[in-house]
């Protein structure tokens, strides 16, 4: 997995806002969301920065896990995979190819542009990064994925040989280390996407999820892109 965007560098750090510690709870208490909050810990922003950390974190911490320990005696093999959803669909790919898990962030739309799948730029800490639709690539219809549970859209930041793109999905599950041996072959008719896309299909809490060739997403993106 590529670290051109992890770990915090020295400046992102500079960078983030402990509010908590200057106007919050340990501070100075002059925080005017402290009335509905009550403490730092129930304020959105806490929540937000550490949700990014976290994602960051879970990312780099699974990257620099030793190949030897991938290898479980009890279960075999097992690959890193994070698990998102699109529309109705839920989908994997391999944590190698990603750089992190971040907030959604505002796309800016590119005129007279005609790349497939392109929907714009979004800022990235400070740069402008590609926008990419892999629903549209996929052929995947805007499903509403109806949940009682409170759903965050994020953004996967993608590993692409000439620098990253940014992936818009309308959730994350999570990093998950999956038994190689519950990844079956896609059948036909079995799988949301087209079958050149999925590598295979396993089952995770109840649900179908379609495990994409990374490669394949790779070279689509950049032939699209080029």
């Amino acid at each position: 997995m590529s670290d051109s965007l992890l770990p915090l560098s020295d400046a992102e750090r500079d960078a983030v806002d402990d509010c908590w510690n200057r106007i919050g709870v340990q501070g100075d208490k002059s925080c005017e969301r402290l009335v509905n909050h009550i403490h730092c810990r129930n304020c959105e922003v806490h929540a937000a920065l550490a949700t990014r950390l976290l994602d960051r974190f879970a990312l780099q911490r699974d990257d620099s896990q030793p190949e030897e320990h991938e290898v479980e005696q009890d279960s075999g093999e097992r690959r890193s995979l994070l698990l998102f959803r699109l529309g109705d669909a839920w989908l994997a790919l391999p944590t190698r190819v990603l750089s992190e898990v971040a907030a959604s962030t505002p796309i800016h739309s590119l005129p007279h542009q005609r790349s497939v799948g392109l929907v714009g730029v979004t800022n990235v800490r400070g740069a402008l990064v590609a926008c990419f639709s892999l629903a549209e690539m996929l052929g995947l219809d805007a499903g509403e994925g109806v949940s009682e549970r409170r759903v965050v859209p994020r953004m996967l930041i993608f590993n692409l040989a000439d620098g990253p793109v940014v992936i818009p999905v309308d959730e994350v599950e999570g990093i998950e280390a999956i038994a190689v041996g519950q990844i079956v072959e896609s059948a036909t008719g079995s799988v949301p996407v087209g079958r050149r896309f999925a590598a295979g299909v396993l089952q995770w809490k109840g649900r179908s999820v379609t495990l994409l060739d990374e490669q394949i997403v790779q070279q689509t993106i950049a032939r699209s892109l080029g």
